[in-house]
């Protein structure tokens, strides 16, 4: 069965090609292959303003080149979500990007939040995060908080699920051959939609 896959690259740097973007590139090839309908959003190439208020949150529309995007995800059948781990969690801009598209109208219900359990239910997701150090020392000695709130208190709140982590650590400096070996896992990832 061919599932309909968003790919947000969530990396804030567009000078230049990060480890992020060659996973999203490897996934999305062999998705494609495969036969899946693939979209991929750069999110720092969208346009759209860091919400300052509860009332611009609540009562503020969706911007304009942000509301494609909305529908995408709202009628995907899995997420990837590729980030490089900053302070220990995603980057601000991507969390300011979950708050534009994730805004108290679309939870037609009122403030219900059981009605935002089903918002993106029967989405699946894979979480893709960089960081510079040993990714077993992120995940065991800081309990990877920032990729659980993202799970937690993004994904699963509105219904996603399951969500699949895969962290790859030591980045900088790596080896072409420990590059190479990352992206191979991420195409294998890929053409099986996991």
């Amino acid at each position: 069965m061919t599932k309909s896959i968003v790919i947000l690259q969530g990396h804030p740097d567009t000078s230049k090609s990060h480890l992020c973007h060659a996973l999203a590139e490897a996934y999305a090839k062999a998705a494609q292959d495969a036969g899946h309908t693939v979209h991929q959003v750069t999110v720092a190439d969208l346009d759209f303003p860091v919400l300052r208020s509860e009332e611009e949150w609540t009562e503020g529309p969706t911007p304009a080149g942000l509301r494609k995007t909305q529908q995408l995800i709202l009628e995907a059948d899995h997420l990837v979500i590729l980030f490089p781990l900053w302070l220990g969690s995603l980057p601000a801009l991507l969390k300011a990007f979950f708050e534009q598209i994730l805004r108290p109208s679309l939870n037609t219900e009122g403030n219900n939040p059981l009605a935002w359990r089903r918002l993106i239910k029967g989405c699946s997701a894979r979480i893709a995060c960089t960081m510079g150090m040993p990714a077993f020392v992120y995940r065991l000695i800081y309990r990877a908080h920032g990729v659980k709130f993202l799970k937690r208190n993004i994904l699963a709140f509105t219904g996603v699920g399951p969500i699949r982590t895969s962290y790859f650590g030591m980045v900088e400096g790596a080896s072409e051959s420990r590059r190479a070996g990352w992206l191979k896992k991420m195409a294998e990832l890929g053409r099986s939609v996991r």
